[in-house]
């Protein structure tokens, strides 16, 4: 479909009245997504995964897009670095690899449960104080073993149980009350909803409940990669500063939060996500990004010189999330040849390859034409 020029409040800064260019009614409305990935079995195309990118500068200007980046979306658990950052401004001090755990989605490992216990016990608390729901270990060999030992869904191997522990423990820090932290009134809630806010210069288009059961909000693509991006900045500012390190065994010095949760992501991504998971592989494979994906077919990345990439989905599918942000990365002449074995798939007939799962080229117009 024809895609008009970029308008006024689309061209706008982050943080002004334009910025927030769609009402409520307006956010009802279908995004107008763009054809992003392709299967092809064959030669013949067999699926079509439709969705918005964009890449930003660390101003938050855009430097490519396609798709409707600009549509109210629900980051989902993407959010999570942005939640830890409030989290850390509110005197939550962990070890790096507890303060990753706290930004992520785990697989459900030993490594990942043993860390929500030990978030837990740091702070005098326990499992029954988590107020996530209950699931399988998400990793798939890591529910599987699970399963095989006879165990059932537990609040512990829930995806988002480092997260929980943690905002237990800064409501211990704090002397608020630990039971209803879950509640958008809460006040580690109310602080949360502040930090997001500043960090995606974005005020919320509607609210809603994520799956695990914390406050959620619905921002834009531009918003989100913003945040990103100054979360990698800050953490590749630090980095660059001998006095100000995050370690193992001292804790999080004191230093900016953005800069503490990314450099925490960064050297530990087997606690953000798990073995044999592309976002791992992405911080591995890509030094001093800090990456993190949400349900939904949702992936940001955030690079160390400010800049910033978000992917959406529309129709949530997992597969897709990855090929579109390694071509966005491609766009910002990030090297992404160590990235090809996250950025495509093969497409099997008889246990051989057949087709392959690419992206298209939607990055062919200039960014004026792209929104």
């Amino acid at each position: 479909m024809p895609a008009p020029a970029l308008s006024a409040a689309q061209t706008a800064a982050p943080g002004t009245a334009a910025s927030g260019s769609r009402t409520g009614t307006e956010a009802g409305t279908l995004p107008r997504h763009a054809p992003l990935v392709v299967a092809t079995r064959d030669g013949l195309m067999e699926s079509v995964h439709y969705g918005s990118a964009i890449a930003t500068a660390a101003d938050g200007s855009i430097l490519a897009a396609a798709g409707d980046p600009l549509a109210p979306f629900y980051p989902r658990s993407s959010l999570k670095p942005l939640q830890a950052v409030a989290m850390v401004r509110a005197g939550l001090n962990l070890p790096a690899d507890l303060l990753a755990l706290t930004a992520a989605s785990h697989s459900g490992g030993a490594i990942h449960r043993g860390g929500t216990q030990r978030i837990l016990a740091m702070h005098g608390l326990a499992v029954g104080d988590l107020e996530n729901s209950t699931d399988l270990p998400y990793g798939t060999s890591e529910r599987e073993d699970w399963l095989r030992t006879g165990f059932l869904a537990t609040q512990l191997t829930q995806n988002c149980s480092g997260k929980h522990a943690a905002m237990a423990a800064t409501c211990v820090i704090n002397g608020w009350p630990v039971k209803g932290y879950v509640d958008p009134s809460h006040p580690l809630q109310q602080l949360i909803a502040a930090t997001v806010t500043e960090l995606t210069g974005e005020e919320p288009f509607a609210r809603s409940t994520d799956g695990c059961g914390t406050p959620l909000f619905a921002l834009t693509l531009r918003g989100m990669a913003r945040a990103f991006g100054a979360i990698a900045a800050a953490a590749a500012a630090a980095t660059a500063v001998t006095s100000v390190s995050t370690s193992d065994d001292g804790g999080t010095a004191p230093q900016l939060a953005e800069a503490a949760v990314g450099l925490a992501m960064r050297q530990h991504p087997d606690m953000v996500a798990g073995e044999r998971r592309d976002v791992t592989e992405l911080m591995r494979l890509l030094p001093g990004s800090v990456a993190k994906d949400g349900f939904e077919g949702v992936q940001l990345v955030g690079l160390p010189d400010g800049r910033g990439v978000a992917v959406k989905i529309s129709d949530g599918g997992d597969r897709a999330r990855m090929p579109a942000t390694v071509r966005m990365l491609e766009s910002l002449g990030v090297a992404t040849a160590p990235l090809a074995g996250i950025g495509t798939a093969p497409v099997l007939g008889g246990g051989r390859t057949v087709g392959l799962l690419r992206t298209t080229d939607f990055l062919s117009k200039p960014v004026n034409e792209a929104l």
